[in-house]
């Protein structure tokens, strides 16, 4: 069987695009690397990109000059998780604390690993894991 390497995409879908930028751009620093009327995209960390869509917008083919982008859509609050280094929890809790971002919880993991799980301005569960959450990571 053909391996599958890694996680690509993630997708999140919103109620206001602008309000969403706002946040991954200001409050988790993320870097736009596409935006139009229909969504947005950021880099993390050079190895995946989060791609923003508007809720409800996405639910007619997109065609492209390169081929058809299916329909598709999601309801209800999802669930990303980051990847941070260890040494950088405590800062990403004073920067999310000066945001006043609330965090919801904390976890110490039986590998070692944290977690601060957060909710972004559309109910989304945001979590910043150090490593030792999952075995290989």
């Amino acid at each position: 069987m053909p391996s599958l390497n890694s996680v690509l995409e993630t997708v999140l879908y919103v109620d206001d695009l602008d309000r969403a930028d706002g946040f991954y751009r200001g409050t988790l620093g993320l870097t736009c690397i596409h935006s139009d009327f229909r969504m947005r995209a950021y880099d993390v960390g050079g190895r995946g990109v989060l791609l923003l869509f508007p809720r409800g917008g996405s639910l007619q083919p997109i065609e492209t000059p390169g081929g058809t982008i299916p329909p598709h859509d999601g309801q209800g609050p999802a669930h990303v998780a980051f990847a941070i280094d260890a040494d950088a929890l405590a800062d990403w809790e004073r920067q999310l604390g000066a945001a006043s971002v609330d965090i919801e919880g904390r976890t110490r993991w039986p590998r070692g690993g944290a977690s601060l799980y957060f909710r972004d301005p559309d109910g989304h569960l945001l979590e910043l894991a150090t490593p030792g959450l999952w075995k290989g990571y």
